[in-house]
């Protein structure tokens, strides 16, 4: 009883690391919407921004972020299906039903048209956003992740390998084959949540710091759950499905403007060189002293960028 008080009380900290730019929390709801229940904070004025985290993160990845980005949007961080304080069902973890999940929140939250931002496998949900809901989506952030059935560039998952990249670099793609496995991650990972999170999210980073203890407790919180460390799993066990469900909007380039952001010390310019292929309207850019976790590595620069993007700038 008093570990579930403290999982618990981990998860209301985490939770409160959402503020707006005046320091209030944010307005949390969970409805059921396209057949799942569906975590979200809310905040700010003006137009919708949806934020979208990649793995093993929460809604909380985005806490340095959301404050600059409030005084001039609403913004509404989503915890994804099988994440967080959403629902972990056993199935419908391909990005297109997860886009699904984006577009009918923000239906229920009476929001027709939105931009969403999306970082890591939420890139990947956000680009589905934008490519199978076109008429909603206003503006696409694509953020430091390659879409699946892509052709990637050398040194990069998928692509010719960089001898240069250390055996367990994330570049060289090694978990991409670990976690599509099946049974053998989870036998392995359980009850080693957080020394496995812990490397494998620091190893990604310019800064491994900025991963602090707080956001590696709400990590290892959302895995812990019943089903947690599966529904990670499952997204990348979905990669091939993802790519055959994309191939026709890939032939049909999104034309709504996308901005592909890349980290100076991971991804880089490869993110909008792949764009490029799929969408008609891109614009890159690479954040400086930054690893794959932008927002909590260098989050001002990031979140300029986005106001810059939005604004037409």
């Amino acid at each position: 009883m008093v570990g579930a008080r403290k999982a618990e009380d981990k998860k209301e900290v985490a939770e409160m690391h959402l503020t707006d730019h005046a320091g209030v929390r944010l307005t949390h709801g969970k409805p059921k919407v396209n057949g799942v229940e569906i975590h979200y904070a809310i905040g700010g004025t003006g137009e919708p921004v949806f934020l979208v985290h990649g793995v093993p993160k929460t809604m909380s990845y985005w806490r340095h972020v959301v404050p600059l980005l409030t005084p001039h949007y609403t913004v509404v961080a989503v915890d994804n299906r099988g994440a967080g304080g959403s629902q972990r069902p056993l199935a419908g973890y391909d990005t297109a039903t997860m886009a699904g999940d984006v577009a009918e929140l923000a239906t229920h939250l009476g929001f027709d048209r939105f931009r969403v931002v999306g970082e890591d496998w939420g890139a990947a949900i956000a680009y589905a956003v934008a490519a199978f809901h076109r008429p909603r989506v206003q503006q696409l952030v694509f953020q430091e992740t390659l879409l699946p059935g892509l052709p990637a560039g050398p040194g990069l998952p998928g692509g010719e390998q960089d001898p240069s990249l250390a055996p367990d670099d994330g570049r060289t793609g090694w978990h991409f084959s670990f976690f599509s496995l099946p049974h053998m991650p989870e036998l392995l990972l359980a009850g080693r949540e957080r020394p496995f999170w812990t490397y494998y999210a620091r190893r990604q980073m310019w800064d491994p710091s900025a991963l602090t203890e707080e956001d590696i407790d709400d990590i290892v919180h959302s895995a812990e759950q019943p089903g947690g460390t599966t529904a990670i799993l499952e997204m990348y066990r979905a990669r091939q499905t993802d790519a055959e469900q994309n191939r026709p909007h890939y032939a049909d380039p999104i034309s709504c403007p996308v901005l592909a952001v890349g980290a100076q010390d991971y991804l880089g310019d490869a993110v909008s060189r792949q764009l490029a292929q799929v969408a008609r309207d891109v614009r890159g850019v690479v954040i400086p002293a930054s690893g794959h976790n932008i927002a909590l590595e260098n989050p001002a620069p990031l979140a300029q960028a986005y106001l810059d993007f939005f604004a037409g700038g």
